[in-house]
């Protein structure tokens, strides 16, 4: 067993976290799906859309605040739901959760490349083969690998390095918002904002089911809480802002490009925001900026989920749930390297599928998130009830009914993946999840039988 008091530098400030938090759910979508979540959501549609995904993950991340103070150890949702819930439930939590991490940082390794390739369309060399009518290039795979590599080695060279890589990207990515909402409130219409409520109106829930993919983030800050130099109290209040920023974010981004041009227009695009700013400013500059925006929002979202993953695969090796080699800290750099290394390779292999397997990653990811966000509130209600005294230095004034709205709310959204729900998740979505669930089911009996996992309580 590592040393906890060894194990990690406390090194992540107060901006830092914030950045850390804020850049995971910015990442590259808003640039390359606005137009998709106008188109079938409507101007005004699409911020109902992401203020009712947003109020829900809100309460959610009220529940982690709370217990990111009172139980600040590495792996976050995996240390609440041991503690309240026991190993198994943990064990299916955690699993999910690291489904959601995993598919973003292999959607960050596509979405560089589909970025790259809108600034230097000479990236495509030679064809390798098409899958569901892309063609996967050469040229497109290996910025994808050359991506991979770079991000796996600032992150096990250390938090402090990715931590400031973040804070700079991060201020590059508001800077291009700006650039969008400033074009907008000279250049935009409000005749282009017309419908307000797309037809069918159905399709609100088909951005709803999407937005906890888009969120999922502030709980990097709960995965890495044994490397903030943070007063604790302070931990939960920067969760809460940074996803009323996030939220604040998409809204923002979806109602400027809305104005910006007329719908069937818009709807052709392919890069929405960049050619809505192209639009707004009637200059192509505007428009590279913004997927330049785009860009450092996949760098801040990969670098986040880099870091929450590894430290997800951390816990679970701990616990005995996964090979010990997961658990290894790098002796120089103290990073839980073998887990980088891991969502590396994984970051290498995904441009391969080409960009048909985005949005089947968005969806997958959402559920997994879902699944996940489902289970703190649990643990948060029963923490509440089983340990009145344990010592909470952000603690919600109005805890039990919070929780019990979280976990609703949080049941009412996995609902809309399943049929009849017009939102519901398609065949490769499914697929995914359920290879992801064998792997899981394997996993688990493999060492629970063979007497490798642990009764250690990570929270101890």
């Amino acid at each position: 067993m590592t040393d906890r008091t060894t194990r990690f530098r406390r090194v992540l400030k107060q901006r830092e976290v914030l950045t850390l938090s804020f850049g995971a759910m910015i990442g590259w979508s808003w640039v390359l799906l606005s137009g998709y979540w106008v188109e079938q959501a409507g101007s005004l549609g699409v911020l109902l859309a992401f203020a009712g995904g947003g109020i829900v993950i809100l309460f959610i991340a009220l529940t982690y605040a709370e217990l990111a103070s009172a139980l600040p150890k590495t792996g976050g949702e995996h240390v609440y739901t041991w503690r309240a819930l026991g190993p198994s439930w943990s064990f299916l939590c955690t699993w999910a959760l690291l489904m959601a991490y995993g598919t973003v940082c292999v959607f960050e390794a596509v979405a560089l490349p589909t970025a790259v390739e809108y600034l230097v369309p000479q990236i495509r060399i030679y064809a390798l083969w098409t899958l569901e009518s892309f063609d996967v290039d050469l040229g497109f795979v290996l910025v994808g690998i050359a991506g991979s590599v770079v991000m796996t080695w600032i992150n096990v060279i250390g938090i402090r390095p990715a931590a400031i890589v973040q804070t700079i990207v991060t201020c590059i990515i508001l800077l291009s918002g700006i650039v969008l909402f400033t074009g907008a409130a000279i250049g935009g219409s409000a005749v282009h904002l017309d419908p307000l409520i797309a037809i069918p109106a159905s399709g609100i829930l088909l951005i709803v089911i999407m937005v906890p993919a888009y969120l999922v983030g502030f709980d990097v800050i709960p995965q890495s809480a044994e490397e903030i130099k943070v007063p604790l109290h302070k931990v939960g209040v920067l969760l809460i802002i940074s996803v009323v920023m996030a939220v604040a974010w998409y809204s923002a981004i979806s109602f400027a490009v809305a104005s910006s041009m007329p719908r069937d227009i818009l709807s052709g695009t392919d890069m929405s925001s960049g050619e809505a700013a192209k639009a707004l400013w009637n200059h192509p500059s505007a428009g590279i900026f913004l997927v330049i925006g785009g860009i450092g929002g996949i760098l801040t979202s990969w670098n986040a989920f880099i870091i929450g993953g590894s430290r997800v695969l951390y816990a679970l090796a701990e616990s005995g749930f996964l090979p010990q080699k997961f658990a290894e800290i790098h002796p120089k750099y103290n990073t839980p390297w073998i887990g980088i290394l891991f969502l590396g390779v994984l970051s290498c292999i995904a441009p391969l599928f080409g960009r048909t397997i985005l949005v089947w990653l968005v969806n997958a990811g959402s559920f997994g998130v879902i699944v996940a966000y489902i289970f703190v509130p649990i643990a948060f209600l029963v923490l509440r009830k089983r340990e009145p005294d344990l010592h909470r230095p952000f603690k919600l004034k109005f805890g039990w009914p919070i929780g019990v709205i979280a976990l609703v709310l949080g049941l009412a959204l996995l609902t809309l993946y399943f049929p009849p729900s017009v939102a519901a998740l398609g065949r490769p979505e499914w697929i995914i999840i359920a290879m992801w669930s064998v792997v899981g089911i394997g996993s688990f009996v493999y060492y629970h039988r063979h007497g490798k996992s642990t009764t250690h309580d990570p929270s101890a």
